[in-house]
């Protein structure tokens, strides 16, 4: 079977590679379709310290069932429509211990740190399946991404009182703009595209700021009555916009970053005691976020074929990772293909 490698910075290739065989208590998944992400492209660019090369990438699918190992539970028979958790955890780390296998210290994901699903058929331990009965493939692809804005918005512990401000509005940042909505919180857009903006109201945004053309404190200052988003989740990994998330902050307020920025920030951290911020990091999703989003998509509030800007065939994908290499601002989501349709 055909497979697509990034073997190096701005280098794919499309390989031939055996299908696997499922071991005891495996599935054989058969991909419908596989969406490339962020991540996939800071590897292509060179740019993902976590990633060694060839790299088979991919960690965001649709799947169905093929066939089962010994060992695999009735409920995961063949032709069950399922997505993945892509992560790995090893049940003896503190977060592991605690109830967040999402940071294990030794988690390998799917596509980045081990090779992924970009390829027809792929085999993984049945614990890693997720039910999406009555999703699209398409709508199933989305899910990963957008589990991880859901943990975002969980980490700030957006709620009903919340004034949350979301900056960026791609595809992790439309997830925590969902997130946040789905935990009734009054949320703000922020982003430098209007198109992206639309999007994020269809999603759940109260309002959206275009920071090209409008002052964000000015609006913040106005939307908040002066005190300040309660919740900032930055989603865009630059320095600016790590220290704008402090700064805009209310007092008592909480900022989450998700992902990080690609070099140091600096800080006035005197922000940090006199606002009693908390700051928390997020880091991949939880089976509970994964359950929230497929309610959400299951009762229609997100706008899934308006993420996704376009979809590729298998033979198509390396050329789709270097136009969005090449013009990051206009692609939100790209989905491959590997059903034939």
């Amino acid at each position: 079977m055909k497979a697509l490698f990034i073997d190096g910075p701005g280098k794919t290739s499309l390989q031939e590679i055996d299908a696997p065989a499922p071991a005891r208590g495996e599935a054989l998944l058969r991909i419908d379709i596989l969406g490339l992400c962020g991540t996939d492209l800071s590897t292509f660019r060179g740019l993902n310290p976590l990633a060694a090369y060839p790299r088979l990438p991919g960690h965001e699918v649709a799947a169905t069932i093929e066939a089962v190992a010994e060992g695999v539970p009735e409920e995961w028979g063949v032709g069950r429509a399922v997505t993945v958790s892509p992560y790995t955890n090893c049940g003896k780390c503190h977060p592991c211990k605690t109830g967040r296998p999402n940071c294990c210290r030794d988690n390998q994901t799917m596509g980045v740190q081990r090779d992924g699903a970009l390829t027809r058929y792929f085999a993984l331990p049945w614990e890693k399946l997720i039910a999406v009965d009555g999703l699209s493939p398409q709508e199933t692809a989305l899910v990963e991404p957008l589990s991880v804005g859901f943990h975002a918005a969980g980490r700030g512990r957006a709620g009903a009182d919340d004034l949350v401000l979301v900056l960026g509005c791609g595809a992790i940042g439309l997830g925590a703009v969902a997130g946040a909505a789905f935990r009734e919180a009054t949320v703000i857009a922020a982003d430098i595209d209007d198109k992206k903006l639309d999007i994020a109201k269809k999603a759940g945004a109260a309002h959206a700021i275009n920071v090209a053309t409008q002052d964000l404190h000015a609006r913040l200052e106005e939307l908040s009555q002066g005190h300040g988003p309660s919740v900032v989740i930055e989603a865009i990994g630059l320095p600016q916009t790590f220290r704008q998330a402090v700064e805009e902050a209310a007092f008592a307020g909480r900022v989450v970053y998700i992902g990080y920025a690609k070099e140091a920030v600096s800080y006035d951290t005197s922000l940090f005691v006199k606002k009693e911020i908390d700051i928390l990091g997020s880091r991949n999703a939880l089976p509970r976020d994964f359950k929230d989003v497929i309610t959400m998509l299951r009762a229609g509030r997100f706008p899934s074929g308006e993420v996704v800007t376009g979809s590729v065939s298998l033979e198509e994908a390396g050329q789709a990772l270097q136009g969005w290499s090449e013009n990051p601002a206009d692609v939100i989501k790209i989905h491959v293909q590997l059903d034939g349709a």
